[in-house]
C-alpha cells in the first residue's frame, strides 16, 4: 500500500446533499480498489484560478489515501468521467 494525496474540485452548482454524495462515491471507489481514505479536508467553496467550462468557483476537497499502486489508473478514470468533479489531481505522498 502506498500513500497518495487526492485533491479535487466539485462543481459549485451542487447542493449539500449532492456534495456529500460525491464524497461518499469517491470513498466507495477507493474501498472497491482495496484502499482506504485516511483523512478528508474540505477547503470550502473557493474562486478558481481560471474558468473551467462554465464554472468560476468550486468546492475544494483533499483526501489522504492508502491504496495499491496498480489501482490508481482505475480511480483516475472514474474521477475523470464523474460529472460533478471538474478537476482532480492524484499524487504520491512522501513517506
Amino acid at each position: 500500500m502506498r500513500h497518495y494525496e487526492l485533491t479535487y474540485i466539485i462543481a459549485s452548482d451542487v447542493d449539500e446533499e449532492a456534495f456529500r454524495n460525491v464524497l461518499t462515491q469517491v470513498q466507495q471507489w477507493v474501498e472497491e480498489l482495496e484502499g482506504k481514505v485516511t483523512e478528508t479536508y474540505q477547503w470550502g467553496r473557493r474562486k478558481l484560478a481560471y474558468q473551467i467550462g462554465e464554472y468560476t468557483e468550486g468546492h475544494y476537497v483533499t483526501q489522504q489515501l492508502e491504496m495499491p499502486p496498480h489501482t490508481t489508473s482505475t480511480l483516475e478514470r472514474s474521477l475523470r468521467l464523474y460529472a460533478p468533479i471538474i478537476r482532480h489531481l492524484l499524487v504520491r505522498a512522501d513517506e
